[in-house]
């Protein structure tokens, strides 16, 4: 038998029957004081997305900007296309993302695999032999 994921000692239902601010309570400080300052309008826009995919209203990604947004409960199951820098990256919101930022789980750099030296490189690479 799976053991089950609770956060802070709560299990995810207790979660998502919480209020907001006694959720708040349970998180780190960082992210206590970013939702305690407010919610900016790019936020409020995402959480409302969320709502409506819950609620199955609408159809579309939830596609977003907001890579500092905190993963709250009733996010949980949801895919949401976080944008990465160049392109919106696929995020399915697991339990033990809870109380993380979305911009934690999509990587905005990607590894650099250098070619062979090409023209005007430098003096030693001048030569590159053909086999």
């Amino acid at each position: 038998m799976p053991k089950e994921f609770k956060y802070r000692g709560y299990s995810i239902e207790q979660l998502q029957g919480m209020s907001l601010e006694s959720f708040f309570a349970l998180l780190p400080s960082r992210q206590r004081r970013s939702l305690n300052r407010g919610i900016s309008e790019e936020k409020r826009k995402l959480l409302e997305s969320v709502r409506k995919a819950r609620e199955k209203v609408s159809d579309k990604p939830i596609r977003t900007h907001s890579r500092d947004m905190i993963i709250l409960p009733y996010m949980l199951g949801l895919t949401i296309h976080v944008h990465s820098g160049k392109e919106f990256s696929p995020l399915e919101i697991k339990p033990q993302m809870i109380g993380h930022y979305l911009g934690e789980f999509v990587i905005t750099n990607k590894r650099v695999s250098h070619g062979t030296p090409g023209i005007g490189a430098s003096r030693s690479s001048l030569y590159v032999p053909l086999k």
